[in-house]
């Protein structure tokens, strides 16, 4: 078990540094869910079930479902203002 715990610890660590490091915005969100869901691992490990539940569905469903749709929002505008500068 302690293994496992430590596994877990070196993911979350691993996952933690290639989102801060890396340059892709959705190679950083898919790296938040990865996190998220470790931790939710770590939270039932800990004997927290409750814990590991919302961990799951806030940090790896809801916050990432927000963070896709406002990536899909910031392209859109961007392609906007791309044709906008091609008709001047």
């Amino acid at each position: 078990m302690a293994i496992l715990e430590v596994l877990l610890l070196i993911g979350l660590v691993l996952c933690a540094l290639t989102a801060v490091l890396n340059r892709s915005i959705m190679i950083t969100i898919l790296t938040y869910m990865g996190f998220s869901l470790v931790m939710s691992v770590v939270w039932l490990l800990l004997q927290a079930p409750d814990l590991a539940i919302t961990e799951a569905a806030v940090g790896a469903g809801v916050s990432a479902v927000l963070y896709f749709l406002t990536l899909r929002k910031i392209r859109e505008l961007k392609e906007e203002a791309d044709r906008e500068r091609e008709v001047r």
